[in-house]
């Protein structure tokens, strides 16, 4: 018979931590997100993944350093400068190290300094301006390898898309609530996190810390100056995953399962259209970088079909601008009047469209080039630029456009972009997406260290400390 083991009665007044942890009631669904995330460092990718993800990085960086010349990552910069704190992470196209929150912070608002940073329109968020400063300041702060961190923006990606799937998407948008910070803000804890090296346990805290900060409202639309629009995409939700994963690595405990039981996350934003299952439907299996877009232009989206059939007709027929008499632009009713007639260049689609008829192409340089909006030849070239709402496009979905051009001598030239170059469906070869790292990296870089980064960037997994990079980041 057995002996008798004495044990000491613990106070019921007070569980022990064991019990404090809940970990018996951590549900199935946040059981397999908190260890997919806490062993993505040692998870290998898929070769088409880890190319693809190479394309988004390096995209992204492009953006962070091209924007730190914007007003958005300007302001940043210099806010960010006023706080001091340990030197732990670069701010890319400046000369700034710093704490890897602020670096966080200003990083996120550099890579959404403008309409360059890539998108993920099914989960209707952009990933990589909140993702990639994210898992790039933790990934420098505790010396991780180049290898470690393309598998932190890989899952990223995958968590941010997800918990915005798991809300409902496009209708949790037109609820006024923000898809662009909430997933945006789960895939920049989750790279975080990964980056930080916390195991399940801790995760599934990190990812409490998330929720509790995951915030935004659509008022971004309204913004005229792109800085809060800028903070509300990638500062804010770089920053924030940033701290949830940061804290927790610091001892920080937290409620084990935020997406279950009483009270949850999930109840906190009930509608008919959440569907937490989301969270890790076919996890491991289908990489959400795989169905990102990269911009071929650096110009809003609802532009780049317009941009593509407007350069085709121009290629394909040798158009210039004196042989335009009219020019009719179709794309989905939604999206015209984001981009009608706009103050700002890189959002308006009558001046885009004249640039390409002028010069023949759009370039970061003109794209960007405000007194041109009042450019003599270019005010007469968009006055003959109509842009047409389209029923047929809008219930044909996608992002589409339809380019029609009446020339002088009475010849009428269409062209209709069905996939727009760079999204998932259409993807950018290896050499398109350095030609436009080029264009965006060279005035601020110079050639030199351009080249550099970008062989660093297609060779990352040889990099052995990610802090290696901040001699080519700098500005």
């Amino acid at each position: 018979m057995p002996s008798k083991i004495k044990t000491t009665p613990q106070p019921t007044s007070r569980p022990t931590r064991a019990a404090r942890s809940g970990a018996a009631a951590v549900s199935p669904l946040t059981t397999r997100l908190s260890g997919y995330i806490a062993a993505a460092p040692r998870t290998a990718l898929p070769p088409a993944v880890a190319e693809k993800t190479k394309h988004h990085l390096l995209d992204t960086l492009a953006a962070m350093i091209s924007g730190s010349r914007l007003e958005p990552g300007r302001i940043a910069t210099s806010y960010v400068r006023t706080l001091g704190g340990t030197r732990e992470a670069c701010v890319p196209g400046t000369s700034l190290v710093t704490t890897a929150f602020n670096a966080a912070l200003a990083g996120g608002m550099l890579a959404h300094a403008d309409e360059t940073d890539d998108s993920h329109q099914p989960s209707f968020h952009h990933p990589g301006c909140a993702v990639v400063p994210a898992a790039l300041a933790m990934a420098e702060r505790e010396g991780r390898s180049g290898r470690q961190l393309l598998r932190a923006i890989a899952l990223g990606y995958d968590i941010g898309a997800r918990a915005s799937f798991a809300l409902g998407a496009i209708r949790f948008h037109l609820a006024g609530h923000s898809t662009h910070s909430v997933g945006a803000h789960f895939g920049a804890t989750a790279a975080a996190c990964a980056m930080a090296g916390l195991d399940a346990t801790r995760v599934r805290y990190a990812l409490s810390y998330a929720a509790q900060q995951a915030s935004g409202i659509s008022t971004w639309m309204r913004d005229p100056d792109h800085v809060e629009k800028a903070f509300d995409f990638g500062g804010m939700p770089a920053s924030r995953g940033l701290a949830a994963a940061s804290m927790v690595a610091h001892g920080f405990t937290g409620v084990p399962d935020v997406f279950a039981g009483e009270r949850n996350f999930f109840v906190a934003f009930s509608s008919p259209h959440v569907d937490p299952d989301r969270l890790v439907h076919e996890l491991g299996s289908t990489y959400e970088v795989m169905n990102s877009n990269i911009k071929k232009w650096s110009v809003g989206s609802p532009i780049q079909a317009a941009l593509d059939s407007t350069r085709a007709l121009v290629d394909a027929h040798g158009v210039k601008a004196a042989d335009v008499q009219r020019v009719v632009v179709e794309i989905q009713d939604h999206e015209a009047a984001v981009v009608d007639g706009r103050d700002m260049p890189d959002i308006c689609l009558q001046h885009l469209v004249a640039l390409v008829l002028l010069d023949g192409t759009v370039t970061f340089a003109s794209s960007h080039d405000t007194a041109r909006m009042k450019d003599r030849k270019v005010l007469a070239m968009r006055r003959r630029i109509e842009l047409k709402p389209s029923p047929e496009l809008t219930a044909a979905g996608g992002r589409q456009a339809i380019v029609t051009l009446h020339l002088t001598g009475g010849q009428t030239l269409r062209h209709h972009t069905e996939v727009v170059k760079g999204t998932w469906q259409n993807p950018m070869s290896r050499a398109e997406v350095e030609a436009k790292c080029v264009d965006l990296l060279e005035p601020i870089l110079g050639r030199r260290r351009t080249r550099g980064l970008i062989d660093q960037v297609w060779n990352i997994e040889k990099v052995a400390d990610v802090r290696a990079l901040r001699p080519l980041l700098r500005a």
